[in-house]
């Protein structure tokens, strides 16, 4: 019987099968960024080890830095700085490298991670992040650990891991003209519940996964940690290898070769079976926008605000109910011309170049609402400097967006800069909790095309109908 891909990864990095589901894992990269990284380093020191293998571990400055412009180690946030210099510090001391405030290379870890190369086709990688699924598009095995976890791998380059259930979600056809990643994302939530795959990986395939770009399929597996997924993963394809010959961390010479010949089979076998199949058709995907305090309360842009459902298993009455108080919507409302506060480009889901050249696209020679404070915040400090380079950095400042430096601020609210109480944002990140972006701040999660054509019109806007909101 043939394998799937994840049990290819799984098997070639499994050193011993401990019982019960469970197996030690040989961990290949170890990111680390100052919310987190940070405490699993000190606590490693304090307990008198090291780290194992100090190449393959790799720090950047993301979560606790302020984006504004001149920023420094002083943060909004209380205790933001004893973060940022006790995560610098530890880093220097144990050797790992560090792409620290002002570093050409520093951004979000889940963005610098792919365009330096620092994740490969096949490899294991591991981070103190949710979201360290986005890179399983790359074709690698990553997932998101504890600080304790982090501990361990840092130490022993291992990991104890229960061994999840396969799921596939085919996507057949192709998405339609103005319709993104984010949006199949959303409509894959609001299809299948924030819990649709729980204990289980998937694997997205399908002819239009395979026609994303790089770009669109990290988008893609990002959001798979809100399906409640160990992880996502894409089959490594020519789209994976051109991307990342020639980056920072990529092989070369020789090395490429080799490594390119054993990327070849990094793909699920035509005859693989997994515990769990799901097909989505592309041309049911629409422009989608949140209405509530979950991923899953999704529903494209043109239809009304839900009544419950109670068949569909994905809610309880009363979380329906507190969500839409919340929010401050009621069922059939039309959210299409829902009047917003701000809107917010940013965040490991939809801060990368191709985002920015899209909002961009959009943005130029229009104006945003005088009523909208909008915020564009670059997923890399890279992404920055090649935005600039295109001038892309002016259409948002002549279109009245704040322009900020690379990092995860304004995505989600841990005491520092926030949108404000009751504030209600379009926004391109990846969780619309309750006070995610502030306190009591009301966040419609949407692509980056929406979330621009909506700062415009100053009401939650179809992209592909801007103007005629």
């Amino acid at each position: 019987m043939g394998k799937t891909l994840f049990d290819k990864l799984w098997d070639s990095h499994v050193i011993a099968d401990l019982g019960g589901g469970v197996g030690l894992l040989l961990i290949d990269r170890i990111l680390l960024h100052e919310r987190t990284g940070g405490v699993a380093l000190e606590s490693l020191r304090d307990a008198g080890r090291g780290v194992l293998v100090p190449r393959q571990t790799f720090v950047t400055m993301d979560h606790i830095v302020d984006t504004l412009p001149g920023r420094t180690d002083r943060t909004i946030m209380p205790t933001g700085t004893h973060f940022i210099t006790a995560t610098r510090r530890a880093a220097n001391e144990a050797g790992l490298t560090l792409f620290d405030i002002g570093d050409p290379g520093q951004g979000i870890v889940h963005v610098i991670s792919p365009e330096q190369a620092i994740v490969l086709p096949g490899a294991t990688l591991v981070c103190p992040d949710s979201h360290t699924c986005t890179q399983g598009a790359m074709g690698a095995l990553a997932w998101g650990i504890g600080s304790t976890e982090a501990e361990h791998a840092l130490a022993t380059a291992t990991l104890r891991v229960r061994k999840p259930k396969t799921m596939r979600i085919t996507v057949n056809g192709r998405l339609g003209i103005g319709v993104t990643p984010k949006d199949l994302a959303l409509h894959i939530l609001a299809r299948f519940g924030s819990a649709g795959a729980n204990g289980h990986i998937v694997e997205y395939a399908g002819e239009a996964v395979r026609a994303l770009d790089i770009e669109g399929r990290l988008t893609l597996c990002n959001m798979a940690t809100e399906l409640s997924a160990f992880s996502g993963i894409i089959a490594a394809d020519e789209t994976t290898f051109d991307y990342l010959q020639g980056r920072a961390y990529a092989p070369t010479g020789a090395d490429w070769d080799r490594a390119l010949a054993a990327w070849q089979d990094l793909h699920s076998d035509d005859d693989a079976t997994f515990d769990v199949d799901h097909v989505v058709d592309a041309a049911a995907v629409a422009p989608m926008v949140t209405w509530g305090t979950s991923p899953q309360h999704s529903v494209a842009l043109d239809q009304p605000v839900p009544v419950f459902d109670a068949a569909s298993g994905r809610d309880t009455s009363d979380a329906h109910d507190r969500a839409l108080a919340y929010m401050d919507l009621t069922p059939g409302q039309s959210l299409t011309g829902l009047p917003i506060d701000a809107a917010f480009i940013g965040s490991c889901t939809n801060a990368r170049l191709s985002d920015l050249r899209r909002a961009a696209a959009i943005l130029r020679g229009h104006k945003v609402a005088a009523h909208v404070k909008a915020i564009c915040v670059p997923g890399s400090t890279s992404v920055k400097a090649q935005a600039e380079a295109e001038g892309l950095d002016r259409i948002f400042i002549d279109a009245g967006f704040e322009w900020r430096e690379a990092g995860c601020s304004m995505c989600f609210f841990a005491g520092g800069e926030s949108f404000g109480q009751r504030q209600r944002v379009v926004t391109s990140t990846n969780r619309n909790f309750e006070s995610r972006q502030g306190p009591q701040t009301r966040s419609h999660l949407a692509s980056p095309e929406t979330v621009a054509a909506s700062a415009i019109a100053g009401v939650l806007t179809d992209p592909r109908h801007r103007g005629a909101a």
